[in-house]
């Protein structure tokens, strides 16, 4: 199967330091992909560079290619012409993705707004049917409501919901789950699998709990120090992993769950 996503010798350098170094990987259609590392290993600065945002000081070499198309050195037009349309981004914070003054309605009809052409009365109903489907309780009154009137998961749902709304091609998640507790984290996760499912979306999963990757990828990138450290199936990386860091997440994981702290 193609690469809808194809990242060779990807390098971003911050300050005359490489924080992602000469990382390479692909997203085939419809594939999911987990990327592990703890805080600091370049996972996320990688995913920001694809969809470009990253910081401005940041130098980024290398290729990064969407649908055949190269997207290094593109400007942010044409990056927003992607953005929400065949990519979209889930981030770790919903406080912080949502604008606080800004209904959750109109912020999820916007992309469809944006990319598709929607009038506002459409909009306003795909809103509601957007809200539903990604399981907000009452969905009209969850798309009048403003964010700081809905708990996390529901703000999450609402990221959710606004990722998905052009049915986009690929879907990067960053640490979606890292501000919620134990059991939202699994509602939401269960969420996302389904949606994905339901699109035939293309996943791109960025984590520092490889247990909670291992649940929703079928393959895994490790990364470590802005490098790539070890990939394959996930069955294979959490079974059997090869390099002592994998084998240190996969103890982290363990620990941390024996402890009743994470799932």
């Amino acid at each position: 199967m193609s690469a809808l996503l194809s990242v060779e010798g990807l390098t971003v350098t911050i300050g005359g330091r490489a924080v992602v170094d000469d990382v390479s990987f692909d997203v085939v259609e419809g594939g999911r992909l987990g990327v592990i590392g703890e805080s600091g290993s370049g996972k996320t600065m990688t995913a920001l560079s694809v969809v470009g945002l990253a910081p401005d000081v940041a130098t980024i070499t290398g290729r990064i290619r969407l649908d055949g198309a190269d997207l290094v050195g593109r400007d942010d037009k044409a990056y927003a012409a992607l953005r929400g349309d065949r990519v979209a981004m889930v981030f770790q914070d919903p406080r912080t993705a949502l604008n606080p003054v800004m209904r959750v309605g109109r912020q999820i009809s916007e992309p469809v707004r944006l990319h598709r052409g929607v009038g506002r009365h459409e909009a306003a109903r795909l809103a509601v049917e957007l809200c539903a489907r990604v399981g907000l309780p009452d969905p009209a009154r969850a798309a009048r409501a403003y964010p700081h009137q809905l708990s996390g998961g529901q703000r999450q749902r609402v990221g959710i919901a606004m990722a998905l709304a052009c049915r986009p091609a690929l879907l990067i998640a960053d640490e979606p789950t890292t501000a919620l507790d134990v059991t939202v984290q699994a509602e939401v996760m269960g969420l996302l699998r389904q949606l994905v499912t339901e699109d035939g979306t293309a996943l791109l999963f960025i984590s520092h709990d490889i247990a909670l990757v291992s649940g929703v990828v079928d393959d895994v990138l490790v990364m470590r120090d802005g490098r790539i450290v070890e990939r394959g199936p996930v069955a294979a990386i959490t079974g059997r992993p090869d390099h002592p860091y994998t084998r240190q997440l996969l103890e982290a994981a363990r620990r941390t769950s024996y402890e009743g702290v994470a799932p």
